[in-house]
């Protein structure tokens, strides 16, 4: 490409026009070009379109003829690349308007083979940033509704919490592993700074980071499937060859398994929610007792499961409640929260004694919305023992008799659960509810979602196969089942060892009394082991 070169300057004449290439500067006297004054500038007439219309590649501001001549031999290459016919002229503007950005921020231009794939891949010419393919990915998913409001509201939260910092400059088509792997390590950093701060000797650092949370492993794993979720739709519009995040490895957190509160346990929980009290009241805090009484950090574990003995202590403190039946439901039948607040009476057949999980209740933003069960794949009826049924058809009565004292007010939702006045509940104010019942039963903490394992474990331990407690949970695979809920009782565990020593004869009864504490004496290892006898062959 001819850059057909020529200079121009800023100067002006006295009614204040800009002289451009007309100024007299610009040469010698010898008709030579004056190489201490304006600048280079070119222009080069592209191919004409289909339409006739005339596109010219002109820019100015070099500071050589060479470097001019430079820079147009490079563009020209690039302009070589598009075939002829009306594709390949669109593919020509956009690499025209490519090179006029390069040139405007004084980067450098496209590498010519890497366009060159480009173009034959039927790949987008124009490089992108991670930022920009995420706002328009965020956007189209939205709009086409194939995603669940709430999980995009997740994936939304990831990218602004973690890893938008670190992508968002980056090239789409060059984002490779060790740069999604930079995420991690600026959350290991961030969880470090935490966990100094709470050993800091200044109590208001401590008391600010005890209010930060610590990004787990779980949350990291989610956060890599959101990227890889994201990539994966690039890789089917071929924007980048590879997916990074596919191939960036994580420690495995295993899923979160119940532990039972049991008397050793409890003991050392109260110990310590005393001694964060008195901790809390020493910094003048105005956090609440039972938001003190939930916090993770003072449980063994992020889940927790009640003895019989406890749920039973909990069931006879809250059966005055107006919800009592919901908090029945879950812990009996093992329902999700959001598939309780859902629950519909028209799903519901008290006297077949059974009721099918067709909506759920979802907190999505701030704003209590209706979408579909979590798990479609499994079976949506769920089979309720006559006791439950008893507490349900109670119930009803109870909202039928609400239903009359509101009269024109009342708000017909259908939901089997609803407030005073008919309305849909919000399932986080049922969940601080169910925490303020608790605290007042007594019992050790636990969450709502607990008592779905506490229902899981109840079966288990009354004797029920997996398969059908996997069936009452609507898992997808008993595999789920028996890595996460089934928890296993003290008091199952123990016939279950008892069981097991009974198989065994003994000729000694265990636990007889002796000087060997019921053992039958055991024989002295002699001091020396006995010699082995050499044999010596006879000469033959």
């Amino acid at each position: 490409m001819n850059a057909n070169g020529y200079k121009r300057c800023k100067c002006r004449d006295e009614p204040g026009r800009e002289l451009g290439a007309k100024c007299p500067k610009l040469r010698r006297s010898n008709g030579s070009w004056n190489p201490n004054h304006g600048t280079w500038y070119g222009k080069a007439e592209l191919p004409p379109g289909p339409d006739g219309k005339r596109h010219y590649l002109r820019l100015g501001g070099f500071r050589s003829e060479a470097d001019l001549e430079e820079f147009y031999e490079k563009a020209g290459r690039l302009l070589d690349i598009p075939d002829a016919g009306p594709d390949g002229h669109e593919a020509r503007l956009q690499i025209l308007e490519m090179i006029r950005a390069a040139h405007r921020k004084k980067a450098p231009l496209p590498e010519a083979e890497e366009l060159q794939r480009k173009f034959k891949a039927g790949q987008p010419l124009q490089s992108m940033t991670f930022g920009e393919y995420w706002a328009e990915w965020v956007e189209r998913r939205r709009r086409r509704g194939d995603i669940r409001e709430s999980t995009l509201v997740n994936y939304i939260s990831h990218h602004d919490a973690h890893f938008g910092e670190v992508l968002d400059g980056e090239r789409l088509d060059r984002l490779y592993v060790p740069t999604v792997e930079r995420v991690f390590t600026r959350i290991d950093e961030k969880n470090a700074v935490i966990l100094r701060d709470r050993e800091s000797p200044d109590p208001q650092v401590q008391k600010a980071a005890r209010m930060k949370r610590l990004t787990g492993p779980t949350t990291k794993q989610r956060i890599r499937a959101t990227i890889r979720t994201v990539l994966s739709d690039a890789q089917r519009e071929h924007l980048v060859t590879f997916n990074a995040a596919a191939l960036v490895k994580l420690d495995s957190p295993g899923r979160a398994k119940g532990v039972v509160w049991t008397r050793a346990r409890v003991e050392a929980f109260n110990k310590a929610f005393k001694q964060r009290i008195e901790e809390l009241r020493a910094e003048k805090s105005t956090m609440s007792t039972v938001n003190v009484w939930m916090l993770a950090d003072l449980r063994p574990s992020p889940v927790m499961v009640w003895t019989p003995a406890q749920l039973g202590v909990f069931l006879d403190h809250a059966v005055g409640d107006r919800l009592y039946a919901l908090y029945h439901l879950i812990a009996f039948v093992g329902l999700r929260r959001g598939e309780a607040c859902g629950l519909r009476w028209v799903d519901a057949d008290l006297d077949e004694g059974t009721l099918t999980v067709a909506k759920q209740l979802v907190v999505v933003a701030r704003k209590t919305k209706e979408g579909a069960p979590k798990t479609d794949s499994a079976d949506p009826t769920v089979v309720l023992d006559k006791g439950t049924v008893a507490v349900l058809k109670a119930h009803r009565t109870r909202q039928l008799e609400e239903r009359l004292e509101w009269g024109q007010a009342w708000q017909d939702t259908g939901r089997v659960f609803t407030r005073e006045d008919g309305s849909e509940l919000d399932p986080t104010w049922v969940s601080g509810q169910f925490e303020r019942l608790a605290y007042a039963a007594g019992v050790p903490p636990i969450r709502l979602h607990d008592l779905r394992h506490g229902a899981a474990t109840l079966a288990l331990a009354a004797g029920n196969e997996m398969k059908l407690v996997s069936a009452m949970l609507r898992h997808s695979s008993i595999g789920i089942t028996a890595d996460t809920y089934a928890s296993v009782l003290p008091e199952v565990a123990r016939a279950a060892a008892e069981a097991s020593a009974a198989l065994v004869p003994r000729a000694v009864a265990v636990g007889e009394a002796s000087e060997t504490g019921g053992l039958p004496p055991v024989s002295p290892l002699p001091s020396q082991p006995p010699k082995r006898s050499r044999k010596v062959r006879k000469p033959q």
